[in-house]
């Protein structure tokens, strides 16, 4: 089984930044993807951005050009630095990893996740 711990999250002004870390830890897998979804009150759950193992990145239209998402495979630990924050990206930001582990095959595992509030 693979854990994921998020940090990062808060309030902050509109125009401002803030920094998500996702690490997995767990025993016996392999990384194939990472990356981070939210959810707006009364909304479903979207995704945000992707990495994968091999560097590709993939962006919602809505944060392309502001936020931009990094991994550390040695760690494997993904980030989200989120730019030009808007009103509208106030939600609960979920990691999310597919990860390959012998025996047991791919999976999705899914952080606790934390709360990003952009408001003056």
């Amino acid at each position: 089984q693979v854990q994921l711990v998020e940090s990062g999250g808060g309030l902050v002004q509109p125009g401002g930044s803030l920094r998500l870390s996702c690490a997995a830890s767990g025993s016996g897998f392999r990384v194939n993807a990472m990356g981070w979804y939210r959810q707006a009150p009364g909304k479903q759950r979207e995704l945000v951005a992707t990495v994968t193992s091999g560097g590709n990145t993939n962006y919602a239209d809505s944060v392309k050009g502001r936020f931009t998402i990094s991994r550390d495979g040695a760690k494997n630990t993904v980030y989200l630095q989120m730019n030009s924050l808007k009103p509208e990206d106030t939600a609960v930001y979920y990691c999310n990893a597919n990860t390959y582990r012998a025996y047991f095959g791919s999976s999705n595992s899914w952080g606790q996740g934390t709360q990003v509030t952009v408001s003056s």
